[in-house]
């Protein structure tokens, strides 16, 4: 039985939810608006203030589907109401972040300067040179594009310099000076 997928999905004031064809599901709310193709053999069913998933089988692929469409679902919901945002740190000496416009602009230790465009629907923010926010309304986007950002200097496992998730733990290794025995 999943648990996710019974889970109802509370719909809050002011977000309106319209269930298409093909279950075309449309959310629209202060945040923005979104849109997105559920699979279609999901039963999507608007109550008053709530939705709820029913699958058609208990096959295994149905199964699967019935968590990941409620999930979907739920992030469009909470992404018109209140937005995603992902934090990122940048550690190392020299390494910083600055906006020019609506472009974010990093120096990581390369020959030139990293730099990434704000897609539609993102916002880009730097805090302190070294913390970089990335918000939006669609989960999916906001998560890629902190990835990405990621990416371009990974935290390396020696002096833990590069671009990490906020709180994320890098695994330290021990240098050669710690090699014990060298004789």
């Amino acid at each position: 039985m999943s648990r996710i997928g019974n889970m109802p999905i509370e719909v809050p004031q002011g977000v309106t939810v319209e269930i298409g064809e093909g279950n075309a599901v449309s959310v629209k709310g202060p945040g923005g608006e979104l849109s997105q193709e559920l699979n279609p053999r999901m039963e999507i069913v608007q109550d008053d203030g709530t939705i709820t998933i029913r699958r058609p089988t208990d096959a295994r692929q149905d199964r699967a589907m019935h968590g990941l469409t409620r999930s979907l679902l739920a992030n469009m919901v909470q992404g018109v109401t209140g937005g995603f945002e992902k934090r990122l740190e940048i550690r190392g000496i020299g390494y910083r972040a600055e906006m020019q416009g609506t472009q974010l602009v990093m120096r990581l230790g390369h020959s030139h300067p990293v730099v990434f465009d704000a897609p539609e629907g993102i916002e880009l923010a730097v805090e302190e040179n070294t913390k970089v926010i990335v918000r939006g309304i669609d989960k999916q986007h906001v998560g890629q594009l902190a990835a990405e950002i990621r990416r371009s200097r990974p935290p390396e496992p020696y002096k833990g310099e590069g671009v990490r998730y906020e709180g994320e733990h890098v695994r330290r290794k021990a240098g050669k000076a710690a090699k014990v025995g060298a004789d």
